[in-house]
């Protein structure tokens, strides 16, 4: 009886360490990021492309900011242009309503254009002056609009927001806020789906942080969330994030504690990320004077 006992404990203690092992390797699988489809060139012989961001659909809508054009690549693998005059948009989004954000930087503003094509400014100044170059752009679950308002180029002296910073913009978009004040040059940001963290990379620190949103609209509890920064980013289900990583041919996936989980290269400079297609499960890339695709067996939430 006694060996009888001794071997059911042994039985047991196998079991529950054999389902252990199973539980966590499970665990690990869902975690994993896999490369399902190879990176693929879709189109090239753009002079900067930037800002993708997907319909409802899946479209990617995406800018090439000097020759002032907004595309999109279909569902069906086709190019199209949006907007032939997009005054030197570069970040775009669409919410929940499926009205297009653009962070117009040749006209210094935000504007919003409905599913109907009604074209409306958003937010032109904050305290009376003119912004340095609306940058890049994400939509919380309640309306409200966050950006950056970095500035590049030859005069970064001459900033009429006197810095660098990000602004909200309020749900019932009647009212611009500044969030920030210490940061050197943010770029890109995104958003939780839930609404309670925004991610900021600052560049100009080479640090990406993380914040907590307010129900007013305010960001709290700043931390470092990486020790890079990059240009934009994206968000998948998991809460992964997608960095465009600055001086990088490449894409950095970090976990949602800033663990790098995967790196994806680029034979360009890449300067912003987005999910789209059918299942979302698409990262699209802009890198310089392409468009770059990538399948993934993670969806994108945004």
């Amino acid at each position: 009886m006694k060996t009888i006992g001794c071997f059911l404990i042994a039985f047991t203690l196998f079991s529950c360490g054999t389902k252990t092992k199973e539980k966590s390797q499970v665990k690990e699988s869902k975690s994993e990021i896999t490369i399902l489809k190879e990176l693929e060139k879709l189109a090239g012989e753009f002079k900067f492309t930037e800002g993708p961001a997907a319909d409802v659909h899946g479209n990617v809508y995406f800018t090439d900011i000097p020759d002032y054009k907004i595309y999109i690549w279909t569902l069906e693998d086709s190019l199209k242009i949006y907007r032939e005059e997009s005054n030197g948009a570069n970040g775009l989004y669409f919410d929940e309503d499926q009205n297009l954000w653009a962070c117009e930087g040749g006209k210094l503003r935000i504007t919003r254009t409905s599913r109907e094509g009604e074209y409306t400014p958003i937010a032109t100044q904050y305290n009376e002056k003119e912004f340095n170059r609306t940058n890049d752009i994400w939509i919380n679950p309640k309306g409200g609009a966050y950006f950056t308002d970095p500035k590049y180029g030859n005069d970064q002296d001459q900033l009429p927001q006197g810095s660098m910073q990000v602004y909200y913009i309020s749900s019932d978009n009647n009212s611009v806020s500044r969030v920030t004040e210490d940061l050197i040059k943010p770029n890109g940001l995104i958003g939780t789906p839930d609404g309670k963290t925004l991610y900021i990379t600052d560049p100009g620190a080479e640090k990406t942080y993380q914040y907590t949103i307010e129900n007013s609209g305010k960001l709290s509890q700043k931390k470092l969330f990486v020790e890079f920064g990059g240009d934009g980013m994206s968000i998948d289900e998991q809460g992964n994030v997608y960095l465009t990583t600055s001086g990088k041919p490449q894409v950095d996936i970090f976990s949602p504690q800033g663990e790098l989980l995967k790196t994806i290269k680029v034979p360009e400079q890449p300067s912003n990320v987005s999910f789209g297609g059918k299942e979302r499960n698409q990262l699209y890339i802009t890198a310089r004077t392409s468009l770059y695709r990538v399948e993934l067996n993670k969806r994108g939430v945004n």
